[in-house]
């Protein structure tokens, strides 16, 4: 005998857990709010959808409990994603391990799922706003929306987190879940730029370079990552930046002073990098400070050092003082960027915060407050690093929820 599942949220964790739902029989129902499904997809490794990553290690995803993602993610891997999107027609690539639909288009992933969910029988209803949720009876549930009521024997709610908004994560998810018995630990913006303090960002802005970042809380290192680093009229922008940036926003939340330390020239020891500068005013001598790093950095960001390091940019490059010379060293080295905010919910990728993943179980994604529910998603808290890992937790628990759901 088949079941009655809905499934609130019409994203990359809803549609597999549709398709797996149907592939056993099940009468499945998708209710968006949106005009469309797969919104946020589109939008996805800027329109090319990195669709997950070769590499999967513990500490590419994030959660207060730390264990919960990986007891997922052991359970629907990346090699049965691969075999998944094989099977319903898309070829994916790998660029060093990131993966990529062969024909590099978000919106080809998202036809596939679509036209996939509509073999199946599944049935979309967009625009539908959600307005309650109640036990119906026993067992099942009913929906309440302004389409109608939809009663259901099982609830899957993958309804996304309040990254991006305008693509359909509103955050309207956690209200329902939270009616439902869940409690939500606060979302916070994740995978997103940090504002930073100070006049000199607007005259670096655009510049890009790699570096090395250090993310300190209270002064104490909480997280560190290296590649391009971009600066921006407000701040810091760029991957790196984006690694970071959850422990930032955590760590702002809790009033904690927080600061990003950048190196400037990551490939180069300190001690390395002290012996180069004061061998490089020997050989400029004659020259202004003003190209005392011509050549080095990008020459706005030079500037901009040099007078943090009280270097005159028409100061003779051979009457540099030692100690300016150290100054201009921890600049180059150790350039403190002072983080006052991120970047807010519009700009962000993901969340980190959620449903308390402890409220959840990880080998099937039912809640264990309510049997017959089902938590996927980034409604859940878990966020992953940049690079195809929150691709891989919407495949992986829409997968398993909608397998469980499903079963007869």
């Amino acid at each position: 005998m088949s079941k009655r599942i809905i499934i609130i949220g019409g994203g990359a964790s809803g549609l597999t857990a549709a398709i797996a739902a149907a592939r056993q029989g099940n009468d499945v129902t998708i209710l968006e709010h949106m005009d469309r499904v797969g919104k946020k997809l589109l939008s996805t490794g800027n329109g090319r959808c990195n669709m997950t990553n070769l590499t999967v290690r513990p500490d590419c995803y994030r959660s207060s409990q730390q264990q919960f993602p990986m007891k997922v993610l052991n359970r629907y891997s990346v090699w049965d994603t691969l075999a998944f999107f094989e099977e319903i027609g898309i070829i994916t690539k790998s660029k060093g391990g990131y993966i990529y639909p062969n024909s590099e288009q978000a919106s080809a992933v998202l036809d596939m799922l679509r036209l996939e969910a509509a073999e199946l029988g599944v049935v979309i209803h967009c625009g539908c706003q959600v307005r309650q949720i109640k036990k119906d009876g026993k067992k099942g549930f009913c929906t309440e929306t302004d389409q109608g009521f939809f009663r259901s024997d099982t609830l899957i709610l993958a309804t996304g987190s309040k990254a991006a908004p305008a693509t359909g994560s509103d955050g309207s998810g956690y209200e329902l879940a939270k009616h439902l018995g869940h409690s939500i630990i606060k979302p916070l913006p994740a995978l997103v730029q940090l504002r930073c303090a100070g006049g000199d960002y607007r005259q670096l802005a655009g510049v890009r370079c790699e570096a090395a970042l250090k993310l300190l809380t209270d002064g104490s290192v909480r997280a560190s990552e290296e590649g391009e680093l971009q600066i921006t009229d407000y701040g810091i922008s760029g991957i790196p930046v984006f690694q970071i940036s959850r422990f930032a926003a955590v760590a702002l939340a809790e009033k904690c002073r927080v600061t990003v330390l950048i190196d400037f020239l990551p490939s180069k020891k300190i001690d390395d990098t002290r012996r180069f500068l004061t061998a490089r005013k020997t050989r400029m001598a004659g020259r202004d400070g003003s190209d005392f790093l011509t050549g080095v950095l990008n020459k706005k960001l030079a500037h901009v050092l040099l007078k943090r390091a009280g270097i005159g940019l028409n100061h003779k490059t051979g009457e540099l003082k030692p100690e300016q010379l150290e100054r201009l060293l921890g600049q180059l080295k150790s350039f403190e960027a002072v983080v006052t905010a991120t970047n807010s919910f519009e700009q962000a990728q993901v969340c980190c915060g959620g449903v308390n993943t402890r409220e959840i179980r990880p080998d099937t994604l039912e809640s264990k407050l309510m049997s017959g529910l089902y938590l996927i998603g980034e409604l859940l808290d878990v966020d992953g690093i940049c690079g195809g890992y929150n691709l891989q937790w919407a495949w992986s628990s829409g997968m398993i929820a909608g397998s469980c759901a499903g079963r007869v």
